[in-house]
Formats: structure tokens, C-alpha cells, sequence
């Protein structure tokens, strides 16, 4: 998947920097979104200059803006990028909607043709906007004119969701482990908690479902109130995952406990001479895998992996 950031919708709509700061606050949450999973947001060069309230481009409203806001945002815009590469010409002919809105050399009307190349190619908007719409139905106007819908993204939760859909492509355990590192920072990965999987032949199966164990680590761990507690969606993730016969996630009992203490300690990674029981494991069934981790479910523990192997705990 490919992500660009849809110039058209920064279109002079913020009445204030202020309501600006508000909205290029949540585009800057999904690019961060975006990079857990690989992916870098491009933009056009042309938003350094884009209209932004009804007085302000972009350089004056930036200048009103929080200083690390700024900084992150003019690193994006007009120094660092990345920046779209177009690779359809200003000759080519692409228009949006039924009014026919010309979108050539947009990032819109770019996104458009990579999708006509074969290239899955998505949008970033900013809301509120004239672009709060998904998808974009876009018309290359050639000879054979071919229209294609454009996928566009202005809330974190549907890009997340799209991201979390799109397949992973996997090919070795050290792809896996680079895919979770990269993508649940807010896990506490141990420097050797992937090596023991080494050992089994690669199954991108098996790799898909240590990602999802590894997604409701992650998803739980942002699922707590200020005052401490899991919000009504952490305790149903909770609910789901974590009771029943098919439960995801399950202690060891108290015969592996105890045969098995050895095996199921491990050095805390960041505290010298330390050692974490991880009785607790996500499970994959076939082949037999397991995700031991330590933590209480509390908003100040981390949540440290610290296993990701052939069950320990085999007879």
C-alpha cells in the first residue's frame, strides 16, 4: 500500500491556526499510525505554500502554531518529506466527481493513476474539509477513459483498521519480528524474545496470529482511563480474548508453574539482576507456539515480551 496526502483538502476551509493545529494534529497521529506499519505518508511539494485560513498560507499559520507542531509539520512540508513523486504528466487529463474537477498533478489524481497502474494507492485528508468523502471516484479521460475509486482516510481508527486489514507481507521470522517491533512500540520486546522461533519453519499463519496476540497486547495497553481502569472497549477486548475455551491468552497452570520455573523466568530487560516469571501466553495452535509475556493489565506496568517460541511447557 502506498499513502499520500491529499493537498485538496488544505483549501483555505480553517478559520483560526488554532482549528488548523487541531486537525494537522490528528494527520500527524495517522502518519505516526502509518510508519508503525512500514509506511511513509508522501505529500505534494506544493502544500509548503497551500492556503490555510482565509488570510494565512502555509509559512504564516505555521509561524502561529505550538513550536514542536511546527517543527514536526515544517519538517514534513518542506524540508525533509517525503514528498510525492509524480508519475503521470501535467498533460494527462484527471478529473473528480460529476463536476468534473480537474485533479491532474494532485495528489488525488496521482493516487488515481498508480490505482490504473495496478499500484494500491490511498489518501490522507484533513477534516474538515471539502474531502471528507471515501471513496473518490476519479476518471482518467484518455481515449478509453477508465474511472477508479480512491480510498481516503481523515480518521485515525479507519486507517488503522485499513492498515490492520492490508496482508503483511512475510517471509522469515526475522520479517516478523521487524514488522512487530516497528509496529507495537508500546510493547517491551526482550533482545532475544524472537530468536527461539528461529528454530520452526516459517508459517505465515502462524506469523499473522502472533500479530494479532501481539494486537491485543497493544490495543489493551491503550485501553485505560486517566484514573487507572479499562474503558468499556478494553474490558470487552478483555472479555473476548482472555476467557473461554477458545480464549486467545491463558496462565500456565500450576504444575507448569512449578516443573517449568526455569524456563518461564527471564532477565527484565531494563532492571540488572531482575527476573520476570511469564506464566502468561498468547497461543497459536498449529503449529504449537507461544507468546509469553509479563504483565498485571495496568495502565503503569509495562508490558514485556519476552518469548516467542515452541511451547515450553510440552510433557
Amino acid at each position: 500500500m502506498e499513502l499520500l496526502f491529499n493537498d485538496l483538502s488544505l483549501h483555505g476551509q480553517f478559520n483560526t491556526p488554532a482549528e488548523f493545529e487541531e486537525s494537522i494534529g490528528r494527520v500527524m497521529e495517522m502518519r505516526a499510525v502509518a510508519q508503525r506499519f512500514g509506511l511513509e505518508v508522501h505529500c505534494p511539494a506544493t502544500v509548503a505554500a497551500a492556503q490555510v485560513t482565509h488570510e494565512l498560507r502555509m509559512p504564516q499559520a505555521a509561524g502561529r502554531l505550538d513550536a514542536n507542531v511546527k517543527r514536526a509539520l515544517m519538517g514534513w512540508f518542506t524540508k525533509h518529506g517525503p514528498f510525492m513523486n509524480p508519475t503521470h504528466g501535467d498533460d494527462d487529463y484527471f478529473a473528480y466527481g460529476d463536476d468534473d474537477d480537474i485533479v491532474t498533478c494532485k495528489a488525488v489524481g496521482e493516487a488515481a493513476y498508480r490505482l490504473c497502474q495496478g499500484i494500491d494507492c490511498r489518501l490522507m485528508s484533513l477534516a474538515p474539509s471539502a474531502w471528507a468523502i471515501s471513496p473518490l471516484r476519479v476518471t482518467w479521460h484518455t481515449e478509453d477513459p477508465k474511472s477508479v475509486d480512491v480510498e481516503n482516510y481523515w480518521e485515525r481508527a479507519a486507517l488503522q483498521q485499513a492498515l490492520e486489514d492490508a496482508p503483511t507481507p512475510m517471509k522469515t521470522w526475522r520479517d516478523l519480528e521487524g514488522v512487530a517491533r516497528r509496529r507495537y512500540p508500546t510493547l517491551t520486546f526482550g533482545e532475544n524474545a524472537f530468536a527461539p522461533i528461529r528454530s520452526t519453519p516459517f508459517s505465515n499463519g502462524a506469523a499473522e496470529r502472533i500479530l494479532l496476540i501481539l494486537h491485543v497486547l497493544h490495543d489493551l495497553k491503550h485501553s485505560f482511563k486517566q484514573q487507572g481502569g479499562l474503558t468499556s472497549e478494553g474490558r470487552a477486548l478483555y472479555n473476548l480474548h482472555f476467557f473461554g475455551d477458545k480464549a486467545l491468552f491463558s496462565d500456565s497452570s500450576t504444575r507448569e508453574k512449578t516443573e517449568f520455573q526455569q524456563e518461564l523466568t527471564f532477565p527484565n530487560p531494563y532492571k540488572a539482576g531482575e527476573r520476570l516469571f511469564c506464566t502468561w501466553h498468547g497461543k497459536v495452535k498449529t503449529p504449537q507456539i507461544r507468546v509469553h509475556y509479563h504483565w498485571n493489565i495496568s495502565a503503569d506496568e509495562p508490558v514485556y515480551v519476552m518469548y516467542v517460541g515452541p511451547k515450553i511447557t510440552k510433557r
